[in-house]
């Protein structure tokens, strides 16, 4: 397919979070997107005004139709309406419909935040941080009825460092969904890809995270811990409790534990800019916090006009 043809190719983009900003702007660019499909403006800020899907706020800006149905699988049919040639998916955070999956002429595609078969889900770059993986990726594939499962059509790695935080490695991922579909989609097109069944036998999942596993266990170890903290740094936060006040922690430095045996968790030194608290079998030195009912900020910050010795001994839970 020429340029030109790429350029008048009816795209439908079906994506929500900023993760599928990047994706959805090379669309644009390249393509003939006709129609923007997200979720519904749910969020409010702290003054009480609706919040837009981020995706909703750049198709508003170039003019795109927007439709926000509160069920895909009722309320379908008015994507068919429009007649697209292909579905570009990213993050919707629905179920799509069968008789959706089937309707376009080139098909319906996702971009996966995973190496697929591994890390199917909702959560896929949440989870490879926490389970302290190596690298992960993009998957485009076909979409399916199972979650995840459709034939893959190209993948490329990413290298997560030590230092990747949610958000970083969030950012990272998104743009090269973003350059991996804009190289293969004129394959897709040009009917000259390989499609690629997923090895069942490999399937790891990576579900929505639940509240109680952003809970920290201080009696783990020191690299479980801190792959959470990053794995849910900047939102939603891995906490524990201070004195029945959430503590939610952002940043921490290990360090051997040597022969110091107080229990998991108990605060044993503070300096000018960390709390330091035991766990399994590291120190752990806390640098980065939010307190509950308080603004994020540096525990330098935090611990100006606090009597420090209070806090020896207290544990964090």
């Amino acid at each position: 397919m020429t340029l030109t043809k790429i350029k008048e190719l009816k795209v439908v983009f079906m994506g929500t979070p900023s993760f599928a900003v990047p994706i959805l702007e090379m669309l644009i660019e390249k393509t003939n997107v006709i129609m923007v499909v997200c979720q519904q403006s749910k969020k409010k800020d702290r003054k009480g005004n609706i919040i837009d899907p981020e995706t909703k706020v750049i198709a508003d800006k170039h003019h795109i139709e927007v439709f926000q149905p509160q069920k895909i699988k009722e309320e379908y049919k008015h994507i068919i309406d429009v007649n697209p040639d292909i579905i570009i998916t990213c993050a919707y955070g629905q179920i799509i419909p069968k008789e959706l999956l089937n309707y376009p002429k080139y098909g319906c595609i996702n971009v996966h935040g995973s190496l697929l078969p591994d890390l199917r889900g909702g959560a896929p770059i949440h989870w490879s941080i926490i389970r302290g993986y190596k690298e992960t990726g993009i998957t485009i594939m076909y979409m399916a009825e199972k979650m995840d499962a459709g034939d893959i059509i190209s993948q490329e790695k990413i290298t997560i460092d030590s230092s990747d935080t949610l958000g970083t490695l969030y950012e990272k991922m998104s743009n090269l969904g973003s350059t991996l579909l804009e190289k293969t989609l004129p394959n897709i097109i040009n009917n000259t890809i390989t499609r690629t069944k997923q090895d069942e036998s490999l399937v790891t999942y990576a579900y929505n995270i639940k509240p109680e596993e952003e809970k920290i266990d201080f009696s783990k170890k020191g690299i479980e811990i801190k792959n959470l903290i990053r794995g849910l740094n900047p939102i939603p936060g891995a906490y524990c409790y201070l004195d029945d006040k959430r503590l939610k922690i952002y940043e921490i430095e290990l360090l051997p534990k040597n022969n110091i045996n107080d229990y998991c968790g108990t605060i044993i030194d503070i300096d000018k800019d960390s709390i330091t608290c035991t766990c399994k079998d590291s120190l752990i030195k806390i640098k980065d916090i939010k307190i509950e009912g308080k603004k994020r900020c540096l525990v330098k910050d935090y611990l100006n006009g606090i009597d420090k010795s209070k806090l020896i001994g207290k544990v964090l839970k």
